[in-house]
């Protein structure tokens, strides 16, 4: 599964990758994350992104980034704020997850 974070400058989102991938890899899940920047997300997300994920930090500018995901085909939420952290994996591959089905 192919995942792409999108946060302010696609920096701060790599402790909740970080976190995920753990997590996914304990559980048997196959994935591949990248984080990218607000600017770089529109032309990113159409490269074959199975879902994309919001940064909470950058929850304003959702509703234009959703736009954009959907108009590629990819799903889209914006990451729950407890999922967000070192130890927010558990929950963030369960939101990944209920997302692509």
């Amino acid at each position: 599964m192919k995942v792409l974070f999108v946060c302010s400058l696609g920096m701060s989102s790599q402790i909740a990758v970080d976190a995920l991938l753990k997590e996914a890899k304990k559980n048997g899940v196959e994935m591949e994350v990248k984080a990218v920047s607000t600017q770089e997300f529109e032309e990113e997300v159409s490269q074959n992104w199975d879902v994309a994920m919001v940064a909470p930090q950058i929850r304003h500018r959702f509703d234009v980034l959703k736009e954009h995901a959907v108009s590629a085909g990819v799903p889209c939420a914006l990451i729950e704020p407890m999922g967000y952290s070192p130890l927010g994996g558990p929950r963030l591959l369960k939101q990944v997850l209920s997302l692509k089905k």
